[in-house]
């Protein structure tokens, strides 16, 4: 998955696009633009975010999109999540908790810091079995609500224990949900490489597309997200 994101991340950089990705202003610890929380639901994820950050310094946000404006939702919450800056640059420790309720997707987007015990794998147990049964009944407060307390759960636990939960999240996960790995991926980067090295006419980059992801902030990682 690193390699993945890195790619595609690269990708964005090198080949002109015909529309930047129009990102919603960061008005707080939720961020509803897509108009589909309640105002209960808005009032109590802020006070639970807010104690949150309080007590661990980790940044969480909720924010939900009108459109991702024919982006996938990787790449747009990837550059949300630069663009906003969510946590602390030292520590890398933002989490972006996204809804596109038009298309359909949902992604928890993961800064690097916060990797070992948010992962891949229960970042995808947290939406296949907490958000999506609600989504899929219309019930967007419910599945936010949902979400949003388990991964509150998550980074408020002491750092081994939920190191320890995050690695039991790997058995859970549904069997074949790989994250995109496998030659899926394999094929994927290789398709993407031809497509960079047809457009600058050569083979320079290829150091480049075997290095693994970096950079900092949230969007480092790139956790599961979901559809439904």
């Amino acid at each position: 998955m690193r390699l993945i994101a890195a790619t595609l991340a690269l990708l964005c950089l090198l080949l002109p696009a015909t529309a930047a990705p129009k990102f919603p202003a960061l008005t707080g610890r939720v961020v509803d633009d897509a108009n589909v929380l309640s105002a209960a639901t808005k009032a109590d994820l802020n006070t639970k975010l807010a104690a949150l950050e309080q007590k661990t310094s980790r940044q969480l946000v909720v924010v939900t999109i009108p459109s991702l404006g024919g982006y996938e939702i990787s790449d747009y919450s990837y550059q949300l999540g630069r663009a906003w800056g969510i946590g602390q640059k030292s520590l890398n420790n933002g989490i972006l908790f996204i809804v596109a309720p038009t298309e359909h997707k949902t992604r928890i987007e993961v800064g690097y810091g916060l990797e070992p015990i948010v992962t891949d794998a229960l970042s995808s147990v947290i939406i296949q079995s907490r958000v999506l049964p609600s989504f899929r009944m219309g019930d967007f407060n419910a599945g936010v609500v949902a979400g949003t307390d388990a991964l509150i759960e998550q980074l408020s636990l002491e750092t081994s224990v939920a190191e320890k939960r995050a690695a039991a999240a790997a058995e859970q996960r549904p069997q074949g949900d790989s994250g995109g790995g496998g030659l899926l991926g394999f094929l994927i980067v290789l398709f993407i490489f031809f497509m960079i090295a047809r457009v600058f006419g050569g083979w320079g980059l290829l150091p480049f597309l075997l290095m693994g992801g970096g950079g900092s902030g949230p969007g480092g990682g790139w956790s599961d997200g979901g559809g439904w």
